[in-house]
Order: C-alpha cells, then sequence, then structure tokens
C-alpha cells in the first residue's frame, strides 16, 4: 500500500461521512479494507479516487445497483469503457427526466387550473356544481393557455459532422420508431429557419417523443431538436446545417 489513511481522512478528502464509507464497504462498492496491527481501518489514496467516481456517478444520478456495476468497470482501468456505460446510462436518465417534467407540466396545469376554479365561487351553505370542490369548473383551454415548456437538446456546432453513429443494423428499427411516432394522421409539418416544424395532435405519446429526439440527438449529433409544449399543443423543431437539409426530410418529413 502506498500510503495509509485512516478512514477520517478518506472521508475528509471525499466529502462524505465515515458512516458513508462503511456502508460502501457493506454493499461491495469498496473492498474490505486492510487493517493495522491495532485493528484500524487503513486506505489508500485509490480508495479516495474510487469515491471519487462514486460521488460522480451519484451525480449523474446513478443507483447504487449502477454503481457497484460501473465500479466493476472502473476497476478495469480503461476508461473507454467506463464512459461507454456512462453514457448510455445518463441518455436513458435524460429521456425519463424529460418525461417527468412533462409530466410535472400536466400536473402544474392541473393544479393551476384547480386553484382558479376554487376562487370562482364559494357559496354560503353546501358545496354545489360551481364551487370547485368536487368539480372542474375552470375553462381548461385558458389553463393550457398559461403553461408552456421547451425541452431542447444542446445546439448544433458549424463543425459538427454530417454522419450516424448507429450501426447500420439499428437503422432500420430506428426509422420504424420514428415513423410510428410522426408518419400517421394529424401530424402536420411546416418550414423553419433551417428545418421543419412538426404539430402533433392530441393523443401524442411525448415521453416516447422525448426518448426518441434523445437518442437521435446522441446518434447524430448534426441534428437540433426541440420540443415544445405550450397552448397550441406539442411540437418537434427539427434544424440542421444545409447540406442535410435532405436528410431532415427523409426522416422526419418534409413541410406540406
Amino acid at each position: 500500500m502506498t500510503s495509509s489513511l485512516r478512514i477520517a481522512e478518506v472521508a475528509d478528502r471525499v466529502g462524505v461521512s465515515t458512516a458513508t464509507v462503511r456502508y460502501y464497504e457493506r454493499i461491495g462498492v469498496l473492498p474490505a479494507p486492510e487493517r493495522s496491527a491495532n485493528g484500524y481501518r487503513i486506505y489508500d489514496v485509490r480508495t479516495v479516487e474510487r469515491l471519487e467516481f462514486v460521488a460522480r456517478a451519484k451525480q449523474l444520478g446513478c443507483t447504487l445497483d449502477e454503481i457497484t456495476d460501473l465500479v466493476t468497470a472502473w476497476d478495469g482501468g480503461v476508461c473507454g469503457t467506463i464512459q461507454d456505460r456512462l453514457r448510455t446510462l445518463v441518455a436513458d436518465k435524460l429521456a425519463a427526466a424529460q418525461a417527468e417534467v412533462v409530466e410535472l407540466v400536466a400536473l402544474t396545469a392541473d393544479l393551476r387550473r384547480a386553484a382558479a376554479s376554487l376562487e370562482r365561487h364559494r357559496p354560503l351553505g353546501q358545496c354545489d356544481d360551481r364551487c370547485g370542490c368536487i368539480t372542474d369548473t375552470f375553462d381548461a383551454t385558458a389553463a393550457r393557455a398559461s403553461v408552456g415548456i421547451e425541452l431542447a437538446s444542446e445546439p448544433t456546432r458549424d463543425d459538427t459532422p454530417i454522419a450516424c453513429t448507429l450501426r447500420s443494423d439499428e437503422v432500420p428499427g430506428r426509422l420504424h420508431d420514428w415513423n410510428d411516432l410522426v408518419g400517421g394522421e394529424g401530424v402536420t409539418r411546416s418550414e423553419i429557419p433551417g428545418g421543419v416544424r412538426l404539430v402533433f395532435g392530441d393523443q401524442v405519446d411525448v415521453a416516447e417523443l422525448a426518448r426518441l429526439a434523445n437518442a437521435e440527438q446522441h446518434c447524430c449529433s448534426f441534428f437540433s431538436l426541440r420540443i415544445g409544449i405550450d397552448r397550441t399543443g406539442v411540437t418537434l423543431d427539427v434544424t440542421t446545417p444545409d447540406e442535410a437539409r435532405d436528410l431532415v426530410h427523409a426522416a422526419f418529413g418534409a413541410p406540406s
């Protein structure tokens, strides 16, 4: 062991409690430490680095099970392998987070509508059909108009290569997923600067739209995708450099 650190020193360097260090040992995130002659736990700098990696994985929203698996890869010492696993996990968590945002926006609209309903009428006696305690009495159109959100990917840089990183056997499945979402009736397309805007009907699966938009950004970084949710409905803006405009039209349809 290149250096001997006590548990308090390790915890202090990483910014966690000694109880956390012991807990990670119990569940296998950290290996069992060596012991000094008098029975004290002793650690080396590698333990500090391992805990810093664990802290970063937690910051990215990884579960303890995911962290345990990632630590095994980290022990292998190949950064590329670890980055590949983290990239996949982060992509999945980003899609999930975007879906949760959509659900929270819908909940916000419901709560605002309920609050407005409760302000409209207060009977002197028992509740009636206009007081808002039992039924929704607020104008739903007005409520929808008051809530809006955008879920946006990183903007495309001028030097982004026009290339897709999907394997050839993965392309048909991705195109099939997009076609299921944007190929049916009720989806309209209009031209916007640099690309096309898709406007969806009320039945669109916004969580699936967020998942696909996020996945597409990772394999085709020359696309910029932006989901909008406001009083007009749900939209998807897809923009790209001029030389890739045909690819946008092929994948998402041309403006009508």
